[in-house]
């Protein structure tokens, strides 16, 4: 009997260990890839394929979102790669911005008819947005998959650009779209879009005042008419990102999407609850270091230089703290969870290094999540942001 109790002592901390070690087995990676804009190529397809085969020997890669070039051949080959493996492939795609490069899309505007600036980060991604309730925007995006990327082999569609202009155009571009089609779209939710542009006019940077911030729920307006008309924004934006799911759904494919970070999710149109109702998974770009639009930082300084008369912004330091934070809002989505967390470098705009990536996924894994998206361009990964990750 003594034997078998000290038996049993042995292979406990094992049984532990075990235990402990399949708790986290479905923890995986889904791996971006920019090939470039729609004209431009990034990176030849062997380079992708050695980097990606690579990379799955070091780390568990479910899935890998790749785009946006419209070259279809690399896709095929790398499908192939992939699909060997095990691993899906989505296609990387931007919805409401960067379609105007292949098609007459209609313009987004803001409550006075003037289009909201535009931002320039890289070749093929000039952030310059188009309607999101235009049944012929929507089309054009279909049609513009359908043309170069149907028969590459993707298993589901990535999202992106799925919302309104940022304060990167000030507050133009919180305050849109204002064209005849959200006009009325807004009217049947109850917002006059002339009370609302009225209001801004009148009462100035106050209009955009908060009541009080809940890191969980996000900004309570003061102002009713700021906070309804924000979520009829939401509402319309959830509706034709809804019809665009439903599209690739009754094909057979999975959606993922690429959503800001709650904190400022609120002011571009993106309402988690609903999106996430659609999705097979979504990836809240939590991006603490990046000083281009969707950094969580850079965008909510742009927020309060663009308003700074109004009250009720606290002053936000993204450390883990934060970053907890902002992972307990997403915990609220419905679907699969993957925060992007960035994982490449860039000296310009993410200065990014192996103890910030570390110190992320951790907070990623500890809430119970099925992954991290490695964001946003692999190809740009030192190595040492990889062995990490080990």
């Amino acid at each position: 009997m003594n034997k078998l109790f000290l038996a049993l002592a042995l292979a406990l901390p094992c049984l532990l260990s075990c235990k402990q070690k399949s708790e986290h087995t479905d923890f995986g990676y889904i791996v971006q890839v920019f090939t470039g804009g729609w004209n431009n190529q990034n990176y030849d397809t062997s380079a992708i394929i050695d980097r990606l085969d690579a990379l799955s020997d070091e780390i568990p890669i479910k899935r890998v979102i790749i785009g946006w070039n419209l070259n279809p051949e690399p896709y095929r080959q790398i499908g192939e790669f992939l699909h060997g493996k095990g691993i899906e492939m989505f296609i990387w795609l931007p919805v409401f911005s960067e379609i105007g490069g292949l098609a007459d899309c209609s313009p987004a505007v803001d409550l006075w008819g003037n289009a909201p600036a535009s931002y320039a980060l890289q070749e093929g991604e000039d952030f310059t947005f188009f309607c999101p309730s235009s049944k012929g925007n929507i089309d054009i995006f279909i049609s513009i998959y359908e043309k170069y990327f149907s028969d590459c082999g993707f298993d589901g569609v990535f999202i992106d650009k799925i919302r309104s202009q940022s304060f990167v155009a000030g507050v133009s571009g919180i305050l849109s779209c204002g064209c005849a089609t959200c006009t009325a779209k807004f009217a049947e939710l109850g917002v006059n879009l002339d009370d609302v542009k009225a209001a801004w006019e009148t009462k100035g940077d106050d209009f955009f005042s908060v009541s009080s911030f809940d890191p969980a729920e996000g900004f309570t307006f003061s102002d009713i008419l700021l906070d309804s008309f924000l979520k009829a924004k939401a509402d319309i934006i959830s509706e034709s990102v809804g019809q665009i799911c439903d599209y690739f759904h009754a094909k057979g494919m999975l959606v993922g999407m690429d959503l800001y970070a709650p904190l400022m999710a609120q002011f571009v149109g993106q309402d988690y609850v609903r999106l996430s109702e659609k999705a097979d998974f979504i990836k809240p770009m939590l991006y603490r270091k990046t000083e281009a639009p969707a950094g969580i930082g850079f965008e909510y300084e742009l927020l309060k230089k663009s308003i700074p008369a109004a009250e009720g912004y606290p002053e936000i330091t993204t450390g883990i703290d934060f970053l907890n934070e902002q992972i307990g809002y997403v915990s609220k989505a419905s679907c699969e969870k993957y925060p992007g967390i960035e994982i490449n470098y860039r000296e310009d705009i993410a200065r990014t290094d192996p103890e910030y990536i570390r110190e992320s996924i951790g907070a990623v894994k500890a809430a119970g999540f099925s992954g991290a998206v490695l964001s946003w361009d692999v190809m740009l990964a030192p190595d040492t942001h990889i062995e990490c990750l080990e």
